[in-house]
């Protein structure tokens, strides 16, 4: 049976993704009737997301998926390939959206319309709270798909900010006839352009990092080896190596234990060792442990596997 976690994730990116499809379609509209060319930009960006969204569900839908003969691991990578699909959109949102606002700075100011303001702001309060509520649930339960998703939104929410700001500043602008005002939404635009590209990359190398299986932070391996070692039976610990596989992490373990033990002994200290881990941290999918042999005269050898 699928885990209410999962449901609740799944959930989630389908609200995103209706979301994206119903803000497109005003921002379009409303940028069109209004002759609002951010907001028409805005529009075309969130049409971006649409496709992220649809990336980021299928990703979480396959990542659901249990092993089989092909994938003995578990299909948890593809949700850490919808995030990097996610972010290569935002690239190319924050690319162009910069674009835009510098062609913009380069002609006649557009004039502005309460309209589009009143369509940029709603589209401010939608995203913001569709923001809050993936990275809560994403953090929750570690769905990189929906915090790929959840800073998507983000993203959305400056771009949202802009579009209020430079509207703002246009319609101040015309009223009291102050023309640098009139650019203040090309301006915004390049700010914020600056702020996606910056969640793109970091998102981006994030989703690399895990595609190339980066070890998990010294902290989280520290707290894996005084586990191992609170079993009796280790002498040493000859490797200790863990990396994320999408939402879990897989953990490989090397220790020296007493060269006496029995086959069955040293099963049961690899069970032990296990159910400590797994026991202590939820987020860890597979503990694979290898014994060796250890004799007394070598002394009590604790090394750190960090520094072997």
């Amino acid at each position: 049976m699928e885990k209410p976690s999962r449901q609740a994730g799944t959930a989630a990116i389908l609200i995103s993704l209706i979301s994206n499809l119903l803000l497109t379609a005003i921002k379009l509209i409303v940028g069109v009737l209004a002759g609002s060319q951010v907001l028409i930009a805005d529009g075309i960006h969130n049409a971006g997301d649409v496709i992220a969204a649809a990336a980021a569900l299928s990703a979480t839908v396959i990542a659901k998926k249990p092993q089989d003969g092909d994938h003995p691991y578990g299909h948890g990578k593809a949700e850490v390939i919808g995030s990097a699909i996610v972010a290569v959109i935002m690239l190319i949102a924050a690319l162009y959206i910069g674009y835009h606002s510098v062609e913009s700075m380069l002609h006649p100011a557009a004039e502005a319309s309460m309209i589009a303001l009143i369509a940029a702001s709603i589209s401010f309060i939608w995203k913001q709270w569709l923001y809050m509520y993936c990275i809560r649930l994403g953090r929750r339960t570690n769905n990189k798909s929906l915090l790929a998703t959840a800073y998507d939104h983000l993203a959305d929410v400056y771009a949202s900010i802009a579009a209020v700001v430079g509207i703002g500043a246009g319609l101040i602008g015309d009223f009291y006839s102050i023309s640098f005002l009139m650019y203040g939404d090309p301006i915004a635009g390049l700010i914020v352009a600056a702020l996606i590209l910056k969640l793109a990359v970091d998102m981006g190398r994030e989703s690399i990092d895990v595609l190339m299986d980066k070890m998990v932070s010294s902290e989280k391996l520290g707290l894996y080896e005084e586990l191992v070692f609170s079993v009796a039976e280790v002498k040493r610990i000859d490797r200790l190596r863990a990396r994320e596989h999408g939402r879990y992490i897989m953990i490989d373990v090397r220790v020296g234990v007493p060269a006496e033990l029995s086959i069955q002994e040293g099963h049961d200290v690899s069970r032990k060792i296990k159910a400590l881990i797994m026991e202590q941290h939820d987020d860890v999918e597979e503990v694979l442990i290898h014994l060796n042999p250890w004799y007394e005269e070598e002394g009590e050898m604790r090394q750190s596997p960090r520094l072997s």
